[in-house]
């Protein structure tokens, strides 16, 4: 049986207003160090969110979407990071619109088909 690598992954989420800290689940984030994986999906579902939270700024939230992606992908300042680190800042708490979850390990055979079964369970 082939090895199964560990991967950590945490759920990527909007929280319109933070004191409340009421969540939509919007993307998934997957690092994978045996196989030098980092990705993630983020699905902006607009009528969702705009029935979650009605005076959420749509083109703030996609401009943070953006960077967040830009930033997985190794693009800009924190981008030029390993793929570990920049795991690790993309995960670190915050008291933003976009927040991850905790970090949650598990084992994979691959990273991208994980990502994307994650995304479709915790997210669509």
């Amino acid at each position: 049986m082939p090895e199964m690598p560990l991967y950590e992954y945490a759920v990527i989420r909007v929280v319109p207003k933070v004191e409340r800290e009421e969540f939509m689940n919007v993307g998934v984030i997957l690092f994978c160090k045996q196989k030098r994986y980092l990705g993630c999906i983020i699905t902006l579902n607009e009528e969702r969110l705009k029935a979650f939270s009605p005076e959420l700024d749509l083109g703030e939230l996609k401009a943070f979407a953006d960077g967040f992606e830009k930033t997985c992908r190794g693009e800009g300042p924190i981008g030029q990071l390993d793929a570990a680190s920049r795991f690790r800042w993309l995960t670190a708490m915050r008291s933003t619109i976009l927040q991850t979850s905790r970090v949650h390990p598990g084992l994979c055979a691959g990273p991208e088909d994980t990502l994307e079964r994650l995304h479709r369970q915790l997210v669509l």
